[in-house]
């Protein structure tokens, strides 16, 4: 399955977990005026899907007391985390995103099958030395029932890689975010080449807010189950600024309750201190940034 039936144009990122996906892709979308899908923000309405449909490994998660859900073999773990079955999910959501600009589409589920094109799909690959290093200082254990299904995803997507001969990049961890996005960015340079990208300030706003509610949604959608706990009243996340300006890769950190409420246009934008936004595509001038906050305590991953 090929999301590029439809939609927009997509560069494909894919991953185990710690590989560095992430960091990569918004790099790369916000140098070349991209769209940044991010797979883990739709994480919880891929859930409701699987939940509708019926879905065996869902129901049974979703069923389970919080303190189960890590528990158990690691064959489990995996059918459970819907690996397999939200690929064409991701696919399903891109189809649905206006033609105009490409995306850079990020995400563990995304595997050569979904992808389809070679030319278009890169797969970063940690060594499992580096793979243990960076969920350790995430503060996992390697008791941890997610630590355990995350390393096995490592190898299921090695040999995923290995059995389509898609292309891949090993993070050894010699290289630095910004050097890993510069390979990255050279081995899609004929996609990135073709486009189309945002032309303007005001349509990188876009994109941005675009990613930066996707995050805020992300979160609302776990606190919303009826077995989660409430939120922190602290609780921040890290939104990338909002100026709109080719190269700016300056982030804010936030409470997600205290983001901008929708409708878009004419909603505060979210700056780094000392930066100005373009007026939304469309929406009324003068809207007031939403300043910087002090420091806060992110909010814990979602299960």
């Amino acid at each position: 399955m090929s999301a590029r039936e439809q939609g927009p144009p997509v560069l494909w990122l894919g991953g185990p977990p710690a590989a560095g996906k992430t960091t990569v892709a918004r790099l790369i979308a916000r140098q070349h005026g991209l769209r940044w899908y991010n797979g883990e923000a739709h994480t919880w309405e891929h859930r409701d899907r699987a939940l509708a449909a019926g879905h065996t490994w869902a129901v049974r998660w979703e069923a389970l007391p919080r303190a189960e859900r890590w528990t158990g073999p690691t064959a489990r773990l995996l059918a459970m985390s819907l690996h397999h079955e939200r690929g064409a999910m991701i696919a399903d959501d891109l189809r649905a995103l206006p033609a105009s600009p490409a995306t850079i589409a990020e995400g563990t589920p995304v595997t050569p099958p979904v992808a389809g094109d070679r030319e278009r799909a890169l797969w970063l690959l940690p060594t499992p030395d580096v793979q243990r290093e960076r969920l350790l200082s995430r503060g996992m254990s390697p008791r941890d029932g997610a630590f355990r299904l995350y390393r096995s995803l490592l190898t299921e997507i090695e040999n995923q890689v290995e059995a389509y001969g898609a292309r891949s990049l090993r993070v050894d961890g010699s290289r630095s975010a910004a050097e890993t996005a510069a390979e990255v960015e050279a081995a899609f340079a004929g996609a990135l080449a073709e486009g189309p990208s945002a032309a303007t300030a005001a349509e990188r706003r876009e994109l941005l807010r675009y990613g930066n509610r996707a995050l805020v949604s992300q979160h609302e959608q776990f606190f919303a189950r009826p077995w989660a706990p409430p939120p922190p009243p602290d609780a921040a996340l890290v939104f990338a600024c909002e100026c709109g300006e080719k190269g700016c890769t300056e982030d804010v950190e936030l409470p997600f309750a205290g983001f901008p409420r929708p409708p878009e246009p004419g909603s505060a934008p979210v700056l780094a201190p000392g930066h100005e936004a373009p007026v939304w595509p469309g929406g009324p001038a003068g809207s007031a940034p939403v300043d910087r906050p002090g420091p806060a305590r992110p909010v814990s991953s979602p299960d």
